[in-house]
């Protein structure tokens, strides 16, 4: 049964998460958090750190790994996994055919252009979501997090240096 709700959950997920992982975030939070509670906030959380530093997008990376912690063995990775995938590879195998027949058709593109500020919004509610107390329990949180954004941002530090650069803090700091 588990591995059936896996499988929903996460095709559910890849449907409808549009403008990719990070704004997939929220959905999947909503999802096996607050819904399924397969794992906690400060999990998900924890889940969201590493699926930024490994390789992929963060999408499938949590899907792995909410699959294996759902179910304590790698099939349940493998399900959550394709599950999250397949709507995706169904969609983008569609709208390819589609569009070979329609790409001069200029709604085509004002219908793109509309996608656009919403997956914006989707990205901001992601963001908005890690902004807990999980994340900023301190003084200390918030350092981290200024420094590491003022110094990629204005110091054009590579975001992998940061991240090591970060983690170094947080040692340091914790």
């Amino acid at each position: 049964m588990i591995y059936w709700q896996l499988f929903v959950t996460y095709f559910k997920i890849g449907l409808f998460g549009f403008g990719g992982g990070y704004a997939m975030l929220s959905l999947i939070q909503h999802e096996v958090v607050e819904s399924r509670q397969w794992v906690s906030n400060t999990e998900f959380t924890d889940i969201v750190a590493i699926s930024q530093m490994t390789p992929g997008p963060i999408g499938i990376n949590s899907a792995t790994y909410i699959g294996y912690v759902a179910t304590h063995n790698v099939w349940g990775s493998v399900v959550a996994t394709v599950a999250v995938c397949l709507p995706s590879f169904i969609l983008v195998l569609s709208i390819a055919r589609v569009y070979r027949k329609f790409y001069s058709n200029p709604q085509l593109g004002y219908a793109f252009q509309v996608l656009r500020p919403v997956t914006v919004g989707l990205i901001a509610a992601a963001a908005l979501l890690l902004m807990n107390k999980e994340n900023f329990t301190d003084y200390k949180s918030l350092i981290i997090f200024g420094s590491s954004f003022a110094l990629t941002k204005y110091a054009k530090i590579h975001p992998i240096l940061m991240i090591v650069l970060a983690g170094i803090s947080g040692l340091l700091l914790y």
